[in-house]
């Protein structure tokens, strides 16, 4: 037995396999190719869950995206638990365990629906308005029962063992959707040639064509044409099609986000199979065929289970196979419900009553119904239904008053028309335009390199649509760059036209009435909810949607903004377009975390990076530390010593003989171009016009608002090349603050950037011998002081590969960086390590390199500047262009506070006792013994023993701090303030001599 509601020789999966299932503990059988709701549905299960607020009993309401009720948790194991997932999106597979969610202790009996009682309680904004007081009892009381009763499912508890991909992909012409109009828009665009990308969120491409009997297409039914026009294009070569996609997001540029269901459908998906794909499309042109989505009517007590969208009920049994009920009532103001009405009677479902809210309807479907004996009833409204948790009754009266009748019925189909799916279009930053005659908001000003077609461009009719989506699809490839083809448009010869329908409350929901009549299901906002939120004075849509939480749910009020939007302008007495329309944002359908971080998580969540020189210090013993993504060796000990001493060493051996440093973590980007040197004007302090080829310069990058940005050394390789080095940790925002200048600010220049940071493994080699361990390896090369001076750079080889020899120091020391393709970086620093063996050479770490560049004043950035440190409060003022009239951050330097007296100034700091090293961060008061809070002055920013110097040393950004020098400042401490002296930044070889040996 495949459930009692299955009709025989109905739906599409006649031959399909059964398939055991289980809901609530309790064993079913559905077929392949049902969703979890039409299998539920087949064996006459309608209640699937409780409301969010008021714990009501919650049945199917649509077959699609749109579901606010059906929320169910996937279980496959202990691990494998994903809360709130649509059980009319998840497809049937053997062994599928689902539980409904937010009851307690049963689904049939839910403790919480007590709140269903105290309603009035619970009104819209009642969460603005209580729990104030007593105010103690906020911590301890309201704010642990809120988060208890927050949220419908029960996160996972245990990592998620399952892996998700990702994937980019371009192409000329990307469709979204899959019904007629989708299929329509790829063919004519795969035609030409270009490569065309076609998606949809179901598992089964052609949308409406799903349901609609009446639909033939080229000779065929209209679902099997789909099949075939889709199986056409899967096996063209420039079209992929990607089937249970979901298109979430649109982003700038025609940059679409989709997410693919890879094997949430599959019983025992392979371990190397993906739970889902990220796709990431770039696409010339998107076609937008979202289609429409199908009101419901708002009238009491509409959320029973048992009552559903007429569309919904018409996919269940001419897909599927399933009647939604065996004794059916509709309740319409649009015809689209009278098909569905007249396929159950065809199917032998009885069919109670058509109650149309309509005065005179015409039309054939309603004669069709009429023929088959169908009561019609016009002019009439359903006021309420019957039952609790189960649809058992509708009570119909005259829309403007008198008799009521009840209606015996177990399901109650409705439609209030259908509303065009803009939320893909409003994500591109397109503009809706509100079309008076149809009541429906439509695609309006474009924004981005789209259209739409079909129903959700408002367009009315099978043919139409098509007709309007095939010349779409041909356009868009033909403004992609196709060339004109040949194709042959789909002919439509029959098809279904519904009238338009209505929006807001329906008699029976009306003003004078405090009856439940629910506009947004999942968040249990009814008609009085959104009235009530204008009498209290909201007049925005977007306050009344935030007072209520209409639309604010998981499914984004897909079914329920339209009816909100309506009741709020009858209630202003104001007209739609006057009232607003919400905001669609990304997602459209919530996506998971997984899909989202891929496989950035465990050790990929933030990848470790490694120089080409890492195994070698690896072997050396070398400490690491961790330095944004890299890992640095931090010092080399030896034998016996702790980080101190072998720093100590370290430093030692730099200024007396030489040291060899691992550099090549420092951000390299590569500025070539005609307008290079403009280029680099601009977004530096200092000039660059007239640096020469082969001679380098210290660079400051500020941002607008004169702040130092990041540093480097910047050498000029050729007239239209520089190679620019940043810091290590600012690679990245270097990069993408050029990148940002040149793209918005600066395009008319003529300029390439490349980051060229992993291709160059860097070498310093400093000291006095640095020149004595480089030249016997280096090829082509004058190494002499004459013609190689301090700041220049040489191209030439070195142990016969490549090399951008740069003599340059960060140490004060004659110094020099060698430059060498990444794959040689090991077998470089060995040959030159050999080399510096001879002369009494070590390795050194970033600690050491750290008290080498503080012992001579050298800042740090993002260490000795915080982000509000300017070129002057540095010391750096010789470093920014005196005659330059304009650069980035130029304007900023010029604002009043900047150049005010009494800013914090980078200065030296000498401890009265040369043993005591200074913390890092430490507060810095001019009066030790003042009140508390004490008045700061300033901060520690670099602190260090210095071996070379025979004391600590410090930095520090002080108020006033030049003009402070030789005075006597305290650092406080726990066990009392320390005394020091303002001195110069400058500790070791104040006059500078060393850097020429």
């Amino acid at each position: 037995m495949i459930g009692a509601f299955r009709i025989p020789g109905a739906g599409r999966f006649k031959q399909a396999k059964t398939a055991r299932f289980s809901f609530d503990g309790q064993s079913y059988t559905g077929i392949e190719g049902d969703t979890l709701a039409s299998a539920l549905l087949a064996n006459g299960v309608h209640l699937v869950g409780r409301s969010f607020k008021y714990h009501r009993p919650r049945g199917i309401l649509s077959a699609g995206a749109e579901e606010p009720n059906a929320l169910v948790e996937i279980k496959r194991d202990a691990a494998r638990k994903t809360p709130n997932v649509r059980a009319t999106v998840q497809e049937l597979y053997d062994g599928l365990d689902a539980q409904s969610q937010n009851r307690w202790p049963s689904l049939s009996f839910d403790v919480s629906a007590v709140n269903d009682f105290a309603s009035p309680l619970f009104s819209a904004g009642f969460y603005y308005k209580t729990f104030m007081w007593p105010k103690a009892a906020w911590k301890s009381l309201y704010e642990p029962k809120i988060r208890a009763a927050a949220g419908l499912g029960v996160s996972p508890d245990q990592p998620d063992p399952d892996h998700y991909s990702s994937r980019y992909a371009h192409c000329e012409v990307l469709v979204l959707g899959g019904g007629a109009a989708g299929i329509a828009a790829a063919l004519a665009a795969a035609e030409t040639g270009v490569r065309v990308i076609l998606a949809d969120e179901q598992a089964e491409f052609g949308g409406s064509l799903r349901f609609e009997s009446g639909a033939k297409i080229d000779g065929q039914d209209g679902f099997a044409w789909a099949q075939g026009a889709v199986a056409k294009l899967a096996a063209m070569d420039n079209v992929r099609v990607l089937s249970r996609t979901t298109a979430f997001g649109y982003y700038a540029q025609n940059f679409v986000g989709l997410v693919e269901r890879v094997s949430d459908h599959l019983k025992t998906p392979g371990h190397d199979l993906a739970r889902e794909r990220l796709w990431q499309v770039r696409a010339k042109r998107v076609v937008l065929a979202s289609g429409a989505i199908e009101r419901h009517m708002v009238f009491a007590d509409n959320d029973r289970p048992g009552v559903m969208l007429a569309g919904a009920a018409r996919t269940y049994l001419n897909h599927y196979g399933v009647a939604v009920g065996k004794n059916v009532g509709v309740y319409t103001a649009n015809d689209s419900a009278y098909a569905a009405a007249i396929d159950l009677k065809k199917a032998g479902v009885n069919v109670a009553a058509i109650v149309d809210l309509r005065d005179n309807p015409t039309g054939p479907l309603i004669d069709e119904a009429r023929a088959l004996g169908i009561e019609v009833n016009f002019g009439r409204a359903v006021i309420r239904a019957g039952g609790k948790l189960r649809v058992s009754s509708m009570t119909v009266q005259p829309k403007n008053g008198g008799g009521e009748r009840t209606i015996s019925v177990d399901a109650i189909l409705m439609s209030a028309g259908w509303t065009p799916s803009v939320h893909l279009f409003s994500q591109s930053r397109g503009k809706v335009a509100f079309n008076d005659e149809t009541k429906r908001f439509v695609p309006g000003t474009y924004a981005q390199d789209c259209v739409s077609v079909g129903a959700c461009n408002g367009t009315d009719g099978l043919s139409a649509a098509v007709d309007e989506a095939y010349a779409a699809g041909a356009k868009a490839a033909k403004d992609a760059g196709a060339k004109t083809a040949k194709g042959t448009k789909p002919n439509v010869d029959a098809s279904e036209n519904w009238s338009r329908g209505m929006l807001g409350a329906a008699p029976g929901a009306g003003p004078d009435t405090t009856v439940k009549a629910f506009v947004d299901f999942q968040n249990d906002v009814t008609a009085k909810d959104i009235r009530q939120a204008v009498h209290e004075g909201m007049r925005s849509i977007e306050h009344v949607k935030r007072f209520t939480t209409n639309g604010m749910a998981t499914d984004q009020g897909k079914t329920s903004n339209m009816h909100g939007l309506a009741i709020a302008a009858e209630t202003l007495g104001k007209p739609i377009p006057e009232v607003g329309l919400t905001t669609f944002r990304a997602p459209y359908t919530p996506v998971t975390f997984g899909a989202i971080v891929s496989h950035a998580r465990g050790p990929l969540f933030d990848p470790t990076r490694k120089t080409a020189i890492h195994p070698w210090a690896e072997a050396q013993g070398a400490v690491f530390e961790d330095v944004g993504q890299w890992k640095r060796a931090w010092y080399f000990p030896k034998a016996g010593e702790d980080m101190h001493a072998a720093v100590d060493r370290e430093c030692v051996a730099v200024r007396k003989t030489a040291g060899l440093f691992d550099a090549s973590t420092l951000g390299k980007i590569e500025v070539v171009g005609p307008d290079a040197a403009k280029f680099m004007e601009l977004l530096y302090t200092n000039p660059w016009e007239k640096l020469e080829p082969g001679r380098c310069r210290y660079g400051i990058m500020l941002r607008e608002d004169g702040f130092i940005y990041d540093d480097g050394v910047v050498g000029r390789l050729a007239p239209d090349r520089f190679h620019v080095t940043t810091t290590t940790g600012g690679a990245p925002r270097v990069m993408n603050h050029m990148e940002d200048y040149l793209q918005t600010e600066f395009p008319h220049l003529n300029v390439w950037l490349t980051s060229i940071t992993e291709q160059w493994a860097v070498i310093a080699v400093q000291g006095p011998k640095s020149r004595d361990i480089i030249a016997p390896l280096v090829e082509g090369i004058d190494m002499s002081d004459e013609a190689l001076p301090h700041m220049s750079v040489r191209e030439g080889k070195i142990c016969g590969v490549p090399t951008r020899l740069f003599r340059m120091s960060f140490t004060g020391e004659r110094g020099f960086e060698v430059n060498v393709p990444a794959d040689y970086g090991q077998a470089v620093w060995e040959a030159l390590w050999a080399e510096g063996q001879k002369h009494g050479a070590a390795a050194y770490g970033t600690e050491t390199m750290h008290v080498l560049r503080a012992e001579k004043g050298y800042i740090i950035v993002g260490q000795d500047t915080d982000g509000t440190v300017t070129p002057n409060d540095a010391g750096l003022d010789w470093a920014v262009g005196k005659k330059k009239t304009d650069f980035v951050g130029i304007r900023g330097l010029t604002r009043p506070d900047l150049v005010a007296k009494g800013r914090k100034q980078l200065v030296g700091l000498k401890t009265k006792d040369p043993k005591v090293v200074l913390e890092e961060g430490a507060q810095i008061v001019e009066d030790p013994k003042q009140a508390i809070p004490m008045k700061m002055i300033g901060h520690v920013t670099s602190s260090y023993w210095s071996e070379n110097c025979g004391r600590s040393i410090a930095l520090a950004l002080v108020a006033g701090g030049r003009d402070r020098m030789g005075d006597t400042l305290f650092v406080p401490m726990p066990n009392g303030a320390i005394e020091v002296e303002v001195a110069s930044m400058v500790f070791f070889d104040e006059t500078g001599g060393r850097l020429n040996g």
